[in-house]
């Protein structure tokens, strides 16, 4: 093998280490006393070789793994932390090595498409450096006896997110000019340690008050105006005046209007509340699309990746129209995020929920094809997804969830919603067909439960991507539905669609998926922890689906004892889940091509009838029913 294939195969090897040396530091002895000077001496090095070799063995490529770190700075330690510093500088050298040496990629950056990929990549490889950066800060000397998988979870969802990016583009990052990874703190311990019921420490009692008001009562910090009223005209001249990683919620009120203007609220714009006048009158618009020549990640009119992010009475749109294909109308990558009464409209792929936690409660969604896609951890309660009339050629897919790997605990939840057609649309559904979603990486998630499917969705209800890919592999599920295409008898038979007992569905709940339970009521938008309807029995089926995921899952624990331990300890926790921590892997891929279905005669279709979707209220409502 030559230079080449030793530098990708490192590369590939410290990418996967990076991905499990969080978890499996927990099995590594940090440090052993001796009474003697000389033992102690030999066992330093016994221990930071056993160290190494523990780090290293979940990895695919565990020679090279291996090497790499003894011959790093961190040879001679037994610090997880050291050693997981190391492992990243070791494949950022080895990524800036192979890129800088590579005529390829000079030539290739002088394709325009080209070109902005690797922009893409630059920004996306600066956040997951950042994020790692804050991950190592918090990492102290680890006590395994009383570690607890609480702690694991930023550091799971901040390593994941640049993993991807650099097994596949090793040799195309030359022009990443990425600062040191001591930029930013990581998120403190409240994050996670947030007992329920209680209120993290970022939502202030002033904000929550802040909250229960409506949005021309409440104060903001900052006004933008189209009419002039305010101090700003335009939104974009008012981000300037936005303080950068602040702890303190900042309103900024958008008054009446169509703003037409692309936005991004950066990183830094940490706790950044966003206030409308209404979703159909704040209305922020643009028309950005792939084919005229945008990445599907940059068409987004509204890119948001702030944490701690709260939008409240905000329109977003795409108006770039169906033959434009991919256009998005919001992009959200910020931790612990949360809309609420917000309208997000386009075509092809409306809503990119591209990374991290995010809650949507009371929203609509519009769009035609893959309108909701993207690898977060999502969760939707109460919302509306109208399906739009596409293109003569096309078919509607409401969800193109984008989990690449098994146990990423991404995925997308559907809970309470309604899921219907636009009235243009309903006449022909039948000729235009329609679907819940198809798989558009290989171990795509989406779960839709509680929810109101009225009969545009065809009977075998999902669709497949390209032939037999993910079909094994993904993972999709429907539970205690209602409406006229709500029946499962007819779903298509794909290994991968799952009927789940009420314990596995529980598993979804926002409680448990996102942790809603820790930040979510604090922001005092209305709320479900849990299920809100009487479950029915256990099907057969889906017993047995339980028994063979507990099979599955035992292959991970090294025996049947650990195994045991774990679920006992699932079972005294009401919402702390390992496979239920949001990681955000990065894709800047679209979900595209659109699927083409053939012609189908044209017949008369029925009249439309009225829908009235049966939307009981949840009587676990949040202690803060604001918003009113």
């Amino acid at each position: 093998m030559g230079d080449g294939g030793k530098r990708r195969l490192t590369i590939i090897s410290i990418s996967s280490l990076i991905l499990v040396a969080m978890v499996v530091a927990v099995t590594i002895g940090v440090s052993q006393n001796a009474s003697d000077q000389s033992t102690a001496n030999r066992q330093e090095v016994v221990t930071s070789v056993k160290a190494i070799q523990n780090i290293c063995e979940p990895t695919d490529y565990k020679e090279v793994c291996v090497d790499s770190l003894t011959a790093s700075s961190a040879g001679n330690t037994t610090d997880p932390r050291e050693l997981i510093r190391a492992a990243f500088l070791v494949a950022k050298e080895k990524i800036q090595e192979a890129a800088q040496n590579s005529s390829l990629l000079q030539e290739l950056s002088n394709d325009p498409r080209t070109k902005e990929a690797l922009a893409n990549c630059r920004d996306l490889a600066e956040s997951a450096v950042a994020d790692l950066g804050r991950s190592f800060n918090d990492i102290k000397q680890i006590d395994a006896s009383s570690f607890d998988e609480e702690y694991l979870q930023t550091g799971m969802q901040l390593t994941s997110n640049g993993l991807a990016m650099v097994t596949e583009i090793s040799n195309a990052l030359s022009q990443l000019n990425i600062q040191g990874f001591n930029s930013r703190r990581l998120l403190s311990n409240e994050l996670h340690i947030v007992r329920h019921g209680e209120f993290p420490r970022w939502i202030s009692a002033g904000t929550r008050k802040l909250l229960a008001k409506k949005s021309k009562k409440i104060k903001p910090d900052l006004i933008v105006a189209k009419d002039g009223t305010g101090k700003y005209k335009t939104i974009n001249e008012a981000l300037e005046d936005i303080p950068e990683d602040s702890n303190k919620t900042f309103v900024l009120y958008i008054k009446a209007g169509v703003y037409e203007e692309k936005v991004q609220f950066n990183r830094s714009m940490t706790h950044l509340m966003v206030v409308g006048d209404g979703p159909t009158k704040t209305r922020i618009t643009g028309k950005l699309n792939f084919i005229d020549g945008t990445s599907t990640f940059h068409t987004a009119t509204v890119a948001v990746l702030g944490d701690y992010f709260i939008a409240k009475d905000i329109g977003f749109e795409n108006s770039a129209g169906p033959d434009k294909h991919q256009a998005v109308a919001l992009r959200v990558g910020a931790d612990m995020s949360v809309f609420y009464n917000c309208h997000m409209d386009a075509y092809q792929d409306t809503l990119y929920v591209h990374t991290y936690r995010q809650f949507y409660r009371d929203c609509v969604i519009s769009g035609t094809i893959d309108f909701v896609f993207g690898d977060s951890a999502s969760v939707f309660q109460g919302c509306t997804f109208i399906v739009r009339k596409p293109l003569d050629n096309q078919a509607n897919i409401v969800t193109a969830q984008g989990r690449k790997e098994s146990r990423q605990p991404t995925g997308i939840v559907l809970q309470n919603c309604t899921i219907t057609a636009a009235p243009e649309y309903y006449p022909v559904r039948n000729t235009l067909k329609s679907y819940l979603g198809r798989p558009w990486k290989e171990h795509s998630r989406t779960i839709i439960m509680e929810s109101y499917i009225d009969d545009l969705i065809q009977p075998d209800g999902w669709l497949p991507w390209n032939g037999t890919f993910a079909l094994d592999t993904c993972f999709y599920t429907e539970y205690n539905n209602r409406g006229p295409a709500a029946s499962t008898l007819n779903r298509t038979q794909w290994k991968g669609v799952k009927e789940l007992t009420k314990a596995r569905v529980e598993h979804f709940t926002a409680d448990h998926f996102i942790l809603g339970s820790t930040w979510v009521p604090a922001t005092g938008v209305p709320y479900t922890p849990g299920l809100i309807f009487p479950s029915p029995p256990d099907t057969p089926k889906a017993i047995e689906s339980e028994k063979e995921a507990d099979k599955s899952e035992k292959k991970i624990y090294r025996n049947k004892s650990d195994y045991e331990a774990k679920k006992e300890d699932d079972d005294k926790k009401t919402h702390h889940h390992s496979d239920h921590i949001a990681l955000p892997p990065v894709s800047t891929a679209s979900p595209s091509p659109a699927p083409v279905v053939p012609p189908v005669p044209q017949t008369a279709a029925p009249a439309p009838s009225p829908i009235v979707p049966h939307k009981k209220k949840s009587k676990k409502r949040s202690i803060f029913a604001l918003f009113s």
